[in-house]
Protein backbone atom coordinates (compact mmCIF):
# COMPACT_ATOMS: atom_id res chain seq x y z
CA UNK A 1 0.00 0.00 0.00
CA UNK A 2 1.17 3.63 -0.56
CA UNK A 3 -0.52 5.03 2.20
CA UNK A 4 0.39 4.20 6.17
CA UNK A 5 -3.43 4.80 6.94
CA UNK A 6 -2.36 3.58 10.70
CA UNK A 7 -0.37 6.88 11.34
CA UNK A 8 -1.66 9.32 13.84
CA UNK A 9 -0.97 12.39 11.40
CA UNK A 10 -2.88 10.25 8.99
CA UNK A 11 -5.74 10.24 11.41
CA UNK A 12 -5.38 13.88 11.95
CA UNK A 13 -5.50 15.33 8.29
CA UNK A 14 -8.99 13.70 8.02
CA UNK A 15 -10.83 13.30 4.71
CA UNK A 16 -7.26 14.83 3.01
CA UNK A 17 -5.16 12.86 4.54
CA UNK A 18 -4.42 10.44 1.14
CA UNK A 19 -2.97 13.28 -0.75
CA UNK A 20 -1.11 14.49 1.53
CA UNK A 21 0.66 11.49 2.16
CA UNK A 22 1.11 10.80 -1.27
CA UNK A 23 2.28 14.29 -2.25
CA UNK A 24 5.04 13.52 0.66
CA UNK A 25 6.03 11.01 -1.71
CA UNK A 26 6.21 12.65 -4.72
CA UNK A 27 3.20 11.27 -6.45
CA UNK A 28 1.31 14.02 -7.18
CA UNK A 29 -0.83 15.30 -8.72
CA UNK A 30 -3.58 12.74 -7.27
CA UNK A 31 -6.81 11.92 -9.21
CA UNK A 32 -9.69 10.91 -7.80
CA UNK A 33 -12.21 9.08 -9.58
CA UNK A 34 -15.94 7.70 -8.91
CA UNK A 35 -19.39 6.75 -10.37
CA UNK A 36 -22.93 7.32 -10.01
CA UNK A 37 -26.20 5.33 -10.76
CA UNK A 38 -24.76 1.59 -10.48
CA UNK A 39 -27.87 -0.01 -8.75
CA UNK A 40 -30.08 2.61 -10.80
CA UNK A 41 -32.17 0.48 -13.93
CA UNK A 42 -33.17 3.56 -16.00
CA UNK A 43 -30.67 6.33 -16.76
CA UNK A 44 -26.68 6.81 -17.47
CA UNK A 45 -24.21 6.07 -15.14
CA UNK A 46 -22.10 9.12 -15.13
CA UNK A 47 -18.49 9.08 -13.95
CA UNK A 48 -16.25 11.76 -12.90
CA UNK A 49 -12.60 12.79 -12.50
CA UNK A 50 -10.83 15.52 -10.27
CA UNK A 51 -7.79 17.00 -8.89
CA UNK A 52 -8.10 19.22 -6.32
CA UNK A 53 -5.18 22.05 -5.88
CA UNK A 54 -2.81 21.20 -2.66
CA UNK A 55 -3.38 23.14 1.01
CA UNK A 56 -5.23 24.92 2.16
CA UNK A 57 -6.80 26.41 -2.02
CA UNK A 58 -8.10 22.50 -2.57
CA UNK A 59 -9.82 22.10 0.77
CA UNK A 60 -13.62 22.15 -0.35
CA UNK A 61 -15.86 23.36 1.87
CA UNK A 62 -18.78 20.79 3.21
CA UNK A 63 -16.92 18.17 1.10
CA UNK A 64 -18.36 14.49 1.88
CA UNK A 65 -19.73 11.69 0.57
CA UNK A 66 -22.23 12.49 -2.06
CA UNK A 67 -24.52 10.11 -0.53
CA UNK A 68 -24.10 11.87 2.51
CA UNK A 69 -25.34 15.13 1.44
CA UNK A 70 -28.43 16.16 0.95
CA UNK A 71 -30.09 17.36 -2.79
CA UNK A 72 -28.88 21.22 -1.48
CA UNK A 73 -25.78 20.46 -0.19
CA UNK A 74 -24.59 18.63 -3.00
CA UNK A 75 -25.12 21.42 -5.20
CA UNK A 76 -23.57 23.91 -3.40
CA UNK A 77 -20.63 21.47 -2.92
CA UNK A 78 -20.36 20.73 -6.76
CA UNK A 79 -20.25 24.45 -7.06
CA UNK A 80 -17.53 24.76 -4.74
CA UNK A 81 -15.82 21.61 -6.78
CA UNK A 82 -16.31 23.13 -10.03
CA UNK A 83 -14.66 26.45 -8.67
CA UNK A 84 -11.47 25.41 -6.98
CA UNK A 85 -10.63 21.92 -8.26
CA UNK A 86 -7.60 22.20 -10.46
CA UNK A 87 -8.93 20.13 -12.82
CA UNK A 88 -12.22 17.91 -13.69
CA UNK A 89 -13.84 15.85 -16.11
CA UNK A 90 -17.23 14.00 -16.06
CA UNK A 91 -18.20 10.91 -18.62
CA UNK A 92 -21.89 9.88 -19.11
CA UNK A 93 -22.26 6.25 -20.21
CA UNK A 94 -25.06 5.55 -22.69
CA UNK A 95 -27.43 3.15 -20.70
CA UNK A 96 -27.04 0.94 -23.86
CA UNK A 97 -23.32 0.42 -23.32
CA UNK A 98 -24.66 -1.35 -20.42
CA UNK A 99 -26.46 -3.49 -22.02
CA UNK A 100 -24.24 -4.51 -24.87
CA UNK A 101 -21.00 -4.50 -22.70
CA UNK A 102 -21.93 -4.83 -19.00
CA UNK A 103 -22.11 -2.69 -16.03
CA UNK A 104 -18.56 -2.99 -14.64
CA UNK A 105 -16.66 -2.92 -18.05
CA UNK A 106 -18.46 0.19 -19.27
CA UNK A 107 -17.85 1.55 -15.35
CA UNK A 108 -13.89 0.83 -15.90
CA UNK A 109 -13.97 2.07 -19.50
CA UNK A 110 -15.98 5.57 -18.37
CA UNK A 111 -13.20 6.06 -15.60
CA UNK A 112 -10.66 5.78 -18.41
CA UNK A 113 -12.20 8.02 -20.18
CA UNK A 114 -12.68 10.57 -17.21
CA UNK A 115 -8.89 10.59 -16.31
CA UNK A 116 -7.57 11.07 -20.11
CA UNK A 117 -9.69 13.78 -20.38
CA UNK A 118 -8.53 16.00 -17.32
CA UNK A 119 -6.31 19.24 -18.26
CA UNK A 120 -4.26 17.75 -15.53
CA UNK A 121 -2.00 14.78 -16.11
CA UNK A 122 -2.28 13.02 -12.43
CA UNK A 123 0.58 11.15 -11.13
CA UNK A 124 -1.66 9.07 -8.86
CA UNK A 125 -5.07 7.84 -8.83
CA UNK A 126 -7.38 6.85 -5.88
CA UNK A 127 -10.88 5.10 -7.21
CA UNK A 128 -13.45 4.23 -5.06
CA UNK A 129 -13.85 0.21 -4.01
CA UNK A 130 -12.30 -1.03 -7.08
CA UNK A 131 -9.33 -0.78 -8.72
CA UNK A 132 -8.71 0.85 -12.88
CA UNK A 133 -6.78 -1.13 -14.92
CA UNK A 134 -4.90 -0.12 -17.70
CA UNK A 135 -3.86 2.84 -16.45
CA UNK A 136 0.05 4.32 -17.39
CA UNK A 137 0.30 6.18 -13.56
CA UNK A 138 0.09 4.41 -10.46
CA UNK A 139 -2.95 4.00 -8.33
CA UNK A 140 -5.02 2.43 -5.45
CA UNK A 141 -8.74 1.05 -5.10
CA UNK A 142 -10.15 2.75 -1.83
CA UNK A 143 -12.38 0.62 0.76
CA UNK A 144 -14.86 3.37 1.19
CA UNK A 145 -13.05 5.66 -1.07
CA UNK A 146 -15.68 8.40 -1.11
CA UNK A 147 -15.89 8.95 2.42
CA UNK A 148 -11.96 8.99 3.65
CA UNK A 149 -10.22 10.69 0.21
CA UNK A 150 -11.22 13.83 -0.82
CA UNK A 151 -10.60 14.01 -4.05
CA UNK A 152 -12.59 10.89 -4.47
CA UNK A 153 -15.44 12.50 -2.53
CA UNK A 154 -14.96 15.69 -5.25
CA UNK A 155 -15.64 13.14 -8.30
CA UNK A 156 -18.65 10.94 -6.53
CA UNK A 157 -20.47 15.15 -6.04
CA UNK A 158 -19.95 15.61 -9.67
CA UNK A 159 -20.47 12.83 -11.01
CA UNK A 160 -24.25 12.07 -8.74
CA UNK A 161 -25.24 15.76 -9.34
CA UNK A 162 -24.67 15.53 -12.93
CA UNK A 163 -26.29 12.22 -12.94
CA UNK A 164 -29.58 13.44 -11.21
CA UNK A 165 -29.75 16.57 -13.66
CA UNK A 166 -29.83 14.27 -16.55
CA UNK A 167 -33.04 12.33 -14.76
CA UNK A 168 -34.66 15.34 -13.22
CA UNK A 169 -34.81 16.48 -17.16
CA UNK A 170 -35.54 12.80 -18.96
CA UNK A 171 -39.01 13.57 -16.54
CA UNK A 172 -39.97 16.00 -19.00
CA UNK A 173 -39.59 13.13 -21.37
CA UNK A 174 -41.37 10.57 -19.51
CA UNK A 175 -43.47 11.61 -16.43
CA UNK A 176 -45.14 8.77 -15.65
CA UNK A 177 -41.95 7.00 -14.63
CA UNK A 178 -41.51 9.66 -12.19
CA UNK A 179 -37.60 9.72 -13.01
CA UNK A 180 -37.44 13.07 -10.80
CA UNK A 181 -38.24 11.58 -7.80
CA UNK A 182 -35.96 7.90 -7.72
CA UNK A 183 -33.46 8.83 -10.28
CA UNK A 184 -34.03 5.32 -11.96
CA UNK A 185 -33.52 3.33 -9.27
CA UNK A 186 -35.92 0.56 -8.35
CA UNK A 187 -38.24 1.83 -6.06
CA UNK A 188 -41.67 0.20 -5.52
CA UNK A 189 -43.64 3.31 -7.50
CA UNK A 190 -40.64 2.75 -10.64
CA UNK A 191 -41.55 -0.85 -10.92
CA UNK A 192 -45.17 -0.27 -10.91
CA UNK A 193 -44.94 2.37 -13.51
CA UNK A 194 -42.11 0.20 -15.39
CA UNK A 195 -44.78 -2.65 -15.53
CA UNK A 196 -47.95 -0.35 -16.30
CA UNK A 197 -45.91 1.51 -19.55
CA UNK A 198 -42.90 -1.00 -20.02
CA UNK A 199 -39.65 0.29 -20.51
CA UNK A 200 -38.54 3.47 -22.12
CA UNK A 201 -35.05 4.14 -24.28
CA UNK A 202 -33.12 4.63 -21.17
CA UNK A 203 -34.28 1.72 -19.08
CA UNK A 204 -31.31 -0.73 -18.45
CA UNK A 205 -32.61 -3.98 -20.59
CA UNK A 206 -30.28 -6.27 -18.94
CA UNK A 207 -31.30 -5.55 -15.51
CA UNK A 208 -33.58 -8.54 -14.28
CA UNK A 209 -36.48 -6.35 -13.16
CA UNK A 210 -36.75 -4.73 -16.93
CA UNK A 211 -35.81 -7.97 -18.89
CA UNK A 212 -39.17 -9.38 -17.09
CA UNK A 213 -41.01 -6.58 -17.91
CA UNK A 214 -39.84 -6.68 -21.71
CA UNK A 215 -40.52 -11.24 -21.46
CA UNK A 216 -44.30 -10.04 -20.06
CA UNK A 217 -45.03 -7.61 -22.95
CA UNK A 218 -43.98 -9.79 -25.55
CA UNK A 219 -46.61 -12.55 -23.82
CA UNK A 220 -48.84 -10.04 -23.39
CA UNK A 221 -48.33 -8.85 -27.06
CA UNK A 222 -48.70 -12.81 -28.59
CA UNK A 223 -51.99 -13.63 -26.44
CA UNK A 224 -53.67 -10.38 -27.68
CA UNK A 225 -52.73 -11.44 -31.54
CA UNK A 226 -53.99 -14.73 -31.38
Amino acid sequence: SAVRTSAPWFREAGIYGYERALAKRGLTPVAGVDEAGRGACAGPPVVAAAVLRPGKRGEIPGLADSKLLTPLARERVYAQVVRRAAAYAVVVIPASDVDRIGLHVSNVMGMRRALASLSVRPGYVLSDGFPVPGLDVPGLAVWKGDRVAACIAAASVLAKVTRDRLMVAMHDTWPWYEFASHKGYVTPEHQSALAMHGPCPEHRRSYVNVRKVDAELVVDQEEWVS
